[in-house]
């Protein structure tokens, strides 16, 4: 099998995912899972589509993510490597989509307006 490559977008996280078959390392912007994110509750989110179709140990994970936050970085590397996992078995999908693995999230920061103090909060209305 030769490297298959998706990208999986939160908030203003990118996510670009090469996977190959392997023994189950995910490498990060060239460091280890476990030492970019040191939660276990954001690993956990990036291994779910790998742990819901049962290829932990399968697959070796290359991962370049850029912008935003640790929680978006997560979860647009989580759909990153289901949309790798469709691509290398597209049988999975249904079980990916039922979870709601392959859905992209487009929630985003609103801007703020101008003559307000952020997006949808106003100054203080004085009558007199």
């Amino acid at each position: 099998m030769e490297q298959i490559n998706a990208v999986g977008r939160r908030k203003s996280s990118v996510a670009r995912v090469y996977l190959q078959e392997g023994t189950g390392k995910i490498i990060i912007n060239k460091r280890e899972l476990e030492t970019y994110f040191p939660s276990a509750i954001l690993q956990y989110v990036v291994k779910q589509p790998l742990a819901e179709l049962g290829v932990e140990g399968k697959y070796d994970i290359k991962a370049n993510l850029d912008g935003g936050g640790f929680t978006g970085q997560s979860q647009a590397l989580r759909l990153a490597i289901a949309r790798a996992l469709v691509k290398v078995n597209a049988e999975d999908k249904k079980a990916l989509k039922d979870k709601g693995f392959l859905t992209r999230d487009s929630r985003s920061v609103e801007r703020k307006k101008p003559g307000q103090p952020k997006a949808r909060r106003r100054f203080q209305f004085s009558k007199r």
